[in-house]
């Protein structure tokens, strides 16, 4: 018996070692050490814990503690990774969005359900929830003012290329018409405080505006997330008909590259400093007093190297604004200098590489005629 076991656990490192098998099935991770014993993958100690929230379709094991029978080491001999991808993730929509292990859990759960357990991709052509060029419903809503979550009315239109967003249920003009091609997504369950936020912003006269929602069903809230990617998706191909595929994938939603708090100084460098939320969206880096303000305080584009941007750590010698905390950034643009300060070297040093690989980058046309748009700049 002893040495059947070893035999099996010998057959188990085997598969376990394949190359498809190196990363999680679900999102990616490196060196996941737990496996669904009934659908055949390789999953992490995070994936596997949602796996367990669904027993009827994936009874997980783990590689390193568990054991596994003969029959069972052969199912995954006969599955792996590979395989069983190639079943579950055959027909993914261009635009569905597939999250990573950075991404917050709603987004994860909903693929690993979407995939195994509503088999939203094993068959070509399916009709999806997000794909049919409309959707429309009701989101939790934060008041601009009062910071209270209403329920309001959300329609998101391919053929008007547009979302609205109503403050009535029978109120006939919207509050607000967003053009598809202005708009992002990005989940912040941590800023909005549920695990189903949403925040969704756009550009209004080249200014940024925030939406933040959320819906008590994180289906319906990832059905909306990917339902926005969907509508954004057609609109470009039509507006850009020779990109590729991908070229146009890339357009689409993304994450923030950088959030947190950190001090400023006005532009005559001899005003205090004061603390505030910062959001680095690419190149747009906005300030807000409050995380969840809907309209951002000031803003300032980030350009390239090559265009005279550049950041360093620390401050100018001789700066008078008095500051809190000691660990300076500045940027220099060929306007002028922004100082900044961070309340630890961790902070400063992670906002530092995320300023630097936006200015490694070289600069599209698109975002040259934004910098000439952009007349906003940081107040005192």
């Amino acid at each position: 018996m002893a040495a059947g076991n070893e035999q099996s656990m010998k057959a188990l490192k085997e598969v376990w070692k394949r190359a498809e098998n190196s990363l999680c099935a679900d999102c990616g991770k490196p060196d996941p050490d737990w496996a669904s014993s009934t659908l055949g993958v390789f999953i992490c100690l995070s994936c596997s814990g949602i796996h367990r929230n669904i027993p009827s379709i994936s009874k997980v094991k783990s590689l390193k503690m568990d054991y596994w029978d003969d029959a069972q080491v052969q199912f995954l001999a006969r599955h792996g990774n590979a395989v069983t991808k190639a079943i579950y993730e055959a027909h993914i929509p261009i635009y569905y969005y597939q999250p990573t292990y950075n991404d917050c859990q709603v987004l994860r759960e909903q693929w690993i359900r979407a995939k195994y357990e509503r088999k939203e991709f094993t068959e070509p052509g399916k009709q999806l929830p997000y794909s049919d060029g409309v959707k429309e419903g009701i989101l939790w809503k934060r008041g601009r003012d009062n910071g209270q979550f209403l329920p309001r009315k959300f329609l998101l239109s391919e053929r008007e290329g547009c979302l609205k967003y109503f403050t009535k249920q029978d109120a006939k003009e919207p509050k607000i018409n967003v053009k598809i091609d202005v708009i992002n997504a990005t989940f912040q369950p941590e800023k909005i405080g549920n695990p189903n936020g949403l925040q969704i912003t756009y550009l209004k006269d080249n200014k940024t505006r925030n939406i933040f929602v959320y819906h008590e069903s994180g289906k319906e809230v990832v059905d909306w997330f990917n339902a926005i990617r969907s509508v954004q998706f057609h609109y470009l191909k039509v507006a850009f008909p020779i990109a590729s595929n991908n070229e146009v994938k890339n357009r689409l939603t993304r994450n923030f590259l950088k959030e947190g708090y950190m001090e400023k100084t006005g532009p005559k460098q001899r005003e205090a400093f004061k603390k505030r939320w910062f959001t680095l969206d690419h190149r747009r880096l906005m300030y807000f007093k409050d995380p969840l303000d809907a309209f951002a305080k000031g803003e300032v584009f980030v350009g390239s190297g090559e265009n005279g941007y550049s950041v360093q750590k620390g401050l100018p010698s001789g700066t008078q604004g008095n500051f809190s905390w000691h660990y300076g950034i500045t940027i220099v643009t060929p306007d002028r200098e922004y100082l900044f300060t961070c309340e630890t070297e961790t902070d400063q040093l992670a906002w530092v590489r995320a300023f630097t690989s936006v200015i490694n980058q070289a600069m599209t046309p698109q975002e040259y005629a934004s910098k000439c748009l952009d007349a906003v700049s940081f107040p005192s």
